[in-house]
């Protein structure tokens, strides 16, 4: 078969194929114990609320859930997300609301709003992944901010903003932060922080943009408002900050729900951007979700979500203590789903790792994948999302057991870089 050549988009050529998609193939192989996607537990799923909801709304207003729908996302949806909004501290009128095919949606209609090929993106390091891949395909340019037990370091932040006004350099079009339990690195940005980093926003007129999807998967700790919240406080702040967010990880992510607040500029624009894409988000999972919010169920069962995560939480920071005790620096979060970690031993390529830990039916993220440029290899993203605590106390002892078969097949010298 002749193998044809295409001419494929320059942006493509780019942009890799998401590590963590590419693990999810060995996560379904049996025995195998996977610390690797942050996957919702799926013990957790309301499967019986859900049935009911898609049976009120099949019974009750089958002709809507099953017509093409508005694109913003359909009433009953939106004014759920208000009061969902209300519990989270910030209140928001259901005209501010952009309902999205997940939160990933959201990015990629921010990208294609904001970015030209060549602007800058400032993100944390680490960072999302797959925000990293959306800002690359917009051919975007990557500026890093260092992250700490604090969430993004904004006196970094303030001294890059401050050198790019002085010298007239180009500044920022878009700060991206998921300053709540961020993924991958748990930390959770302080409130001082959060309302600097609003300050700063206004100060040089550049978009902050808050991804939210784990703040309702707190585990000890004082909840802290979203920025949409905070920049009703600070002069001049709500036009320069939008949030989004998802029901993927407290509902379903087979729903694909999510939902961007934005200024009425941007809404505008991310509306014509979303007709282009998918004309609207599915009008029968709107309309399912919307009846299960509405129901008050999920508000019920989130206390029981909660325990769950932060039993699972435990669980991993205990069985790291157990089995690689000295071996990892680490913070353990305050919810979320993910634990973030550098092998003490900086010699331990994480990736390198990787293929001593699938034989012994375990698998993990290994850090670099989280970084737009210069990577720590040593770091690695552990979730506890997925496995039950039993399962992630036998994790992370075979996570030791390849530790140390790394460290035979090389000698004690340890693996540098993944062939």
């Amino acid at each position: 078969m002749t193998t044809a050549t295409y001419p494929v988009a320059t942006r493509m050529k780019n942009v890799s194929s998401s590590a963590i998609r590419d693990l999810l193939k060995h996560a379904a192989e049996p025995g195998m114990i996977s610390l690797a996607g942050g996957l919702p537990a799926p013990d957790l799923f309301d499967v019986e609320g859900l049935r009911h909801a898609s049976a009120e709304v099949m019974r009750d207003v089958p002709i809507a859930a099953l017509q093409y729908g508005v694109t913003a996302g359909q009433p009953d949806l939106r004014n759920a997300l208000v009061t969902l909004m209300k519990s989270r501290g910030a209140t928001v009128d259901a005209g501010e609301i952009v309902v999205t095919t997940g939160s990933q949606q959201g990015i990629d209609l921010m990208a294609r709003v904001m970015l030209d090929a060549g602007d800058i993106v400032c993100i944390e390091r680490p960072s999302y992944l797959a925000a990293i891949q959306t800002f690359a395909l917009a051919e975007a340019k990557f500026v890093g901010v260092a992250v700490d037990d604090h969430g993004m370091d904004v006196d970094a932040l303030e001294k890059m903003l401050d050198t790019c006004a002085s010298m007239s350099q180009p500044k920022p079009k878009l700060i991206y932060t998921v300053a709540t339990f961020a993924n991958p690195s748990g930390a959770t940005m302080s409130l001082e922080r959060r309302k600097k980093l609003l300050q700063l926003a206004v100060k040089h007129q550049v978009f902050v943009l808050e991804d939210d999807p784990y703040g309702e998967l707190r585990s000890r700790g004082e909840t802290l408002p979203p920025l949409i919240a905070i920049a009703k406080t600070i002069p001049g702040a709500e036009a320069w900050c939008g949030y989004i967010s998802t029901l993927s990880k407290i509902l379903s992510p087979g729903f694909r729900i999510g939902w961007a607040i934005l200024p009425a500029a941007l809404r505008n624009y991310a509306e014509i951007a979303k007709q282009g894409m998918d004309l609207h988000t599915s009008t029968f999972t709107q309309a399912v979700a919307a009846r299960y919010l509405e129901s008050g169920r999920m508000a019920e069962r989130m206390p029981s979500i909660r325990a769950s995560y932060k039993e699972r939480n435990e669980a991993l920071a205990e069985a790291l203590k157990r089995h690689l005790a000295g071996a990892l620096t680490y913070t353990q979060p305050d919810g979320g789903m993910f634990l973030w970690a550098q092998w003490t031993d900086a010699k331990i390529n994480s990736a390198a790792l990787l293929k001593f830990a699938l034989p012994e039916k375990m698998i993990f993220v290994p850090g670099e994948h989280f970084y737009a440029d210069a990577p720590l290899t040593h770091s690695i993203r552990l979730s506890f999302a997925t496995p039950t605590p039993v399962q992630l106390e036998e994790g992370i002892r075979r996570l030791a057991v390849a530790v140390e078969k790394m460290r035979a097949a090389t000698n004690g010298e340890l693996a540098h870089a993944a062939e």
